[in-house]
C-alpha cells in the first residue's frame, strides 16, 4: 500500500515538473514575441496557457485525494500540502506569461517596447528564464542550496525594474502615455514571475527541511 502511495507522489512530482517546464517555455516564447512583434509566437502562448491551468487542476485534485485516502503524516503530509502551494504559484507564472503575450498581441504589427528600453526588457526575460531554469533544478533536485541563491538573482529583476521605471518616468520619455503604461505592467509581470520563482524555491526549501527560509510573500500579495 505504501509503494502505490509514494508511486502516486511521485507522480505528482512529475507533474509538478512539467508544469515548471510549461511556465518557462512560456515567459521565454512571450519575451520573444514581444521583442520581435511575433504575433504566432503571441498566439502560442495564449493558447498554451490552458494546459498550464488543466496541469494545475490535476495535481491539486490528486493531492487533496492523496491526503483525504491516506491520511499522510509528517514529511508525506508536508510535501503534499505544501505541493498545492507550489502549483498555485507556477499557475500565475503562467499567467504572468500569458499577460506579456497579450501585450505583444494588442501592440501587433508594431513592436511594443520602444528601442531605448528593449535592452531592460531584454535582460528582465533572461533573468526570468535564468530563475525558472534554477526553480525546475530545485524542485527535481530537492537543491536547497541552489533554492537558497536563486534569491539574490530575484534582486537583479527589482534592479531592472527599477531602471525601468525610471526611463518611463523621465521628461525624456517620448513614446506617450500609452507605451508608459505598457512599459509599468510589464515591469510589473517579470517581477511578479520572479516573486513567483523564489517563492517555489522557498517552498522547496519547507518540504527538504520542515523549516521556513524567511516569511514567503502571501499568493493574494504576489499576484
Amino acid at each position: 500500500m505504501r509503494d502505490v502511495f509514494h508511486d502516486e507522489l511521485d507522480e505528482i512530482g512529475a507533474g509538478v515538473i512539467e508544469m515548471t517546464r510549461l511556465v518557462s517555455v512560456a515567459m521565454e516564447q512571450a519575451t520573444g514575441a514581444l521583442l520581435d512583434a511575433d504575433l504566432v509566437r503571441a498566439e502560442r502562448v495564449i493558447e498554451a496557457d490552458a494546459r498550464v491551468d488543466a496541469l494545475r487542476e490535476d495535481l491539486e485534485d490528486r493531492a487533496f485525494q492523496m491526503i483525504a485516502r491516506q491520511q499522510p503524516v509528517a514529511t508525506d503530509l508536508r510535501v503534499l500540502v505544501t505541493t498545492l502551494h507550489v502549483v498555485a504559484d507556477l499557475e500565475r507564472m503562467g499567467d504572468l506569461a500569458l499577460h506579456v503575450a497579450k501585450i505583444a498581441r494588442l501592440r501587433f504589427p508594431e513592436a511594443s517596447v520602444p528601442e531605448e528600453v528593449r535592452d531592460i526588457i531584454a535582460q528582465m526575460g533572461e533573468v526570468a528564464r535564468s530563475l525558472v531554469h534554477k526553480v525546475a533544478d530545485v524542485v527535481e533536485g530537492r537543491d536547497v542550496s541552489l533554492a537558497h541563491a536563486i534569491e539574490a538573482e530575484d534582486d537583479s529583476m527589482d534592479a531592472l525594474r527599477r531602471k525601468l521605471f525610471t526611463l518611463v518616468l523621465s521628461p525624456r520619455w517620448a513614446h506617450g502615455t500609452e507605451a508608459a503604461i505598457d512599459m509599468t505592467l510589464l515591469g510589473r509581470y517579470y517581477e511578479r514571475y520572479a516573486d513567483h520563482a523564489v517563492a517555489v524555491a522557498r517552498r522547496t526549501i519547507f518540504i527538504v527541511t520542515g523549516e521556513r527560509p524567511g516569511s514567503t510573500t502571501s499568493g493574494s500579495t504576489l499576484r
